[in-house]
């Protein structure tokens, strides 16, 4: 494209803005092939044709430095470029760049939030270390969903390669037969879950495999493609060639304790080491690209050592993806799964392309991944997207290991813990609120039957369950099960009333930083704070005195109803089944609960005159009746009485 003073780029997969004006003299070569220059500590990623200043950016909406939208993040941009009332149509030169943005904001996907899982590998079925992020990934949407985000939550299964067609053949099944019927389980599992997915991608649908062709394809037109031989020690499980240094004793893998196999293949690598300055500039210009920030010093670390180009085929795997460019190879496992958070996007009834893909949604806002697949995610996975000229993730979460015995659990160490053997005997709720409240995530976490079982009774049937009926028994006892006043007429600066509105913010930035944990113990000392409330005013003595301590009374329990209802907004992320019995005890519908946002947090929802349900604990105490090591009853056994050890009654229906 020849030179011009002023040049239109289009928005190749940028869903944000139509179109970029370019200051004099700016060539563009290939739209598609923008290099990564120059990126603000608070956005997604950022691009330029021809110049480091020539900025195109799309925010990550990180509240962490204000920013809640793209257009917010452009006001900020516009600001500081001294532009004073923009408007709805933006139009600024950002100091000293030269830039000018121009147009309204498309407001398609304005406000978008995509977070993915991991694509699991269907070599067996799913336990406790896939569920894991999963859960945290559900409860992450969920809260976005609150916010009033358009939320696209994707997981699925990664389905090629030689530990797949392995597995298969152990059970005398075809690759594919086998990848249907596990795939299913994930499915199943997940629903058992409560998990609230958007997409369930699958790397053997065809338009995942069109999509991968073609950006193979573009990266190799790229020149970011070559074949060559290479010879090293490989890891069957990882799916991935590994330094000897890395190893173990006897050339185990760290991770898998399995010994790793020498190897010489002829295949086609990419050229990793082109985007040495590329991923360093990412990393250290974006500081929360990967979270949490231990995370990212072990990839600065990897980095610092020199990238190296990696194998992306195989000549001896026939499970997989044909290379375009030579079928008589396959795609390596990791450059065709990682397409998957693309090609999940793809929107029904639209062509399999690259930039069908992208413009449905990507960038993804947040990559949730264990800690063993992080080099894949925060450094080759970003080198592929910007050989394609591709967006970049806004960031890469990546959480640690779940152990048992000190060991990662993990289907190819056996040693796996059975998500739908506790879902059974605990139910969805307790599982999902123990594993985000009891793990901070982000670091390894040890599975304790025991401490399982303390954790949730204590929280779930006593903290809150236990404060919602004895509170329900009061109120129909004194108040004929309704509510006796508004609960805003409670004084603003009624101690409990200013701890529930300091501990929602903080709750609120908390999962904002996917710091579920803490979330959880800001909303959980609402609840303390309402049981101790409850203690104190003695409401079941000042309505036997009736006149105004029994209207005090009556304002209490208001208060302490009040309480409760905002702690089920607040965890709903969660436990919302628990969360949801709560909402319909306190009088709302099915569908009051479902439209549920953030805001319903704040205090001030419960309306005199509104009718309570009878008191029914909303989670039953996991009763421990001559526990003998981790012998429990199956729920279904105690629902029929045959629980001989342990009840185990849990309130999710």
């Amino acid at each position: 494209m020849a030179m011009r003073s002023a040049v239109v780029a289009p928005a190749v997969g940028l869903s944000a803005f139509r179109h970029v004006v370019l200051p004099f003299g700016t060539s563009i070569i290939n739209a598609q092939s923008w290099h990564l220059q120059k990126r603000c500590l608070h956005s997604s990623y950022s691009r330029t044709v021809a110049s480091p200043h020539q900025l195109i950016m799309n925010c990550c909406f990180d509240p962490r430095v204000g920013c809640i939208s793209t257009s917010d993040c452009f006001r900020n941009l516009i600001s500081r470029a001294g532009c004073k009332d923009p408007g709805s149509r933006m139009a600024a030169t950002i100091a000293g760049s030269g830039v000018e943005i121009i147009d309204d904001i498309n407001r398609e996907n304005s406000g978008s939030f995509v977070v993915t899982t991991p694509l699991y590998y269907v070599n067996a079925a799913p336990h406790m270390g896939s569920a894991y992020p999963t859960i945290a990934a559900d409860a992450l949407a969920r809260f976005q969903r609150l916010q009033g985000r358009k939320v696209v939550f994707v997981t699925g299964t990664d389905e090629h390669g030689e530990k797949i067609a392995a597995a298969a053949a152990a059970q005398q099944r075809q690759p594919k037969d086998h990848c249907d019927i596990v795939a299913a389980e994930y499915q199943a599992l997940w629903k058992e879950l409560g998990i609230s997915y958007d997409r369930f991608v699958r790397t053997t649908e065809a338009n995942h495999e069109k999509i991968v062709a073609e950006f193979y394809q573009r990266v190799y037109d790229k020149g970011d493609i070559y074949r060559a031989q290479y010879e090293g020690l490989y890891c069957i499980n990882c799916e991935e060639y590994k330094d000897e240094k890395d190893l173990m004793e006897g050339n185990l893998c760290p991770i898998h304790r399995k010994p790793c196999l020498a190897r010489k293949e002829d295949n086609y690598f990419f050229a990793l080491t082109k985007y040495q300055k590329a991923i360093e500039e990412l990393l250290t210009s974006n500081i929360n690209f990967v979270q949490p920030s231990f995370r990212m010093n072990e990839v600065h670390g990897w980095v610092k050592d020199g990238l190296r180009d990696f194998s992306i085929s195989r000549a001896a795997v026939e499970w997989g993806i044909p290379v375009p460019t030579d079928p008589e190879q396959t795609i390596y496992v990791w450059f065709d799964a990682l397409l998957g958070y693309l090609s999940a996007l793809l929107k029904t009834g639209m062509d399999a392309t690259v930039d069908n893909a992208a413009a449905s949604g990507w960038p993804a806002s947040v990559h949730i991944i264990g800690k063993d697949i992080l080099r894949f995610h925060a450094v080759y996975w970003p080198a592929m997207l910007m050989s394609a000229g591709l967006p970049l993730p806004a960031s890469v979460f990546g959480h640690g290991f779940l152990t048992k015995d000190g060991l990662k659990m993990g289907k190819s160490l056996g040693n796996t813990l059975e998500p739908k053997d506790l879902v059974a005997r605990f139910g969805a709720d307790a599982v999902r609120y123990f594993f985000l409240k009891e793990i901070e995530f982000g670091k390894d976490g040890d599975f304790s039957e025991e401490r399982f079982i303390n954790i949730v009774n204590a929280n779930l049937a006593n903290t809150i369950g236990n404060l919602l009926n004895r509170t329900l028994g009061l109120l129909k006892k004194n108040c004929n099960a309704k509510v006796p006043r508004d609960s805003s007429s409670l004084p603003e600066d009624n101690p409990i009333r200013v701890l529930a509105a300091k501990n929602v913010e903080t709750a609120k930035r908390k999962y904002a930083e996917i710091h579920f944990s803490e979330a959880c113990d800001a909303l959980l000392s609402i609840a303390s704070a309402g049981n101790l409330y409850l203690d104190e005013r003695t409401p079941w003595s000042q309505f036997k005195l009736g006149g105004a301590a029994a209207e005090a009374a009556a304002l209490d329990l208001t208060a302490v109803l009040e309480v409760v209802r905002i702690v089920s907004v607040g965890l709903s992320p969660v436990v919302p089944n628990l969360c949801r019995r709560i909402y319909l005890q306190l009088g709302y519908s099915e569908d009051s609960f479902n439209v549920i946002s953030w805001k319903d947090a704040e205090w001030g929802g419960l309306i005199a005159g509104q009718v309570m349900a009878d008191a029914d604990p909303v989670f039953r105490k996991i009763e421990e009746a001559g526990i003998e090591g981790s012998v429990i009853a199956n729920k279904r056994d105690v629902q029929k009485g045959r629980g001989k050890k342990v009840l185990a009654a849990v309130g999710d229906n």
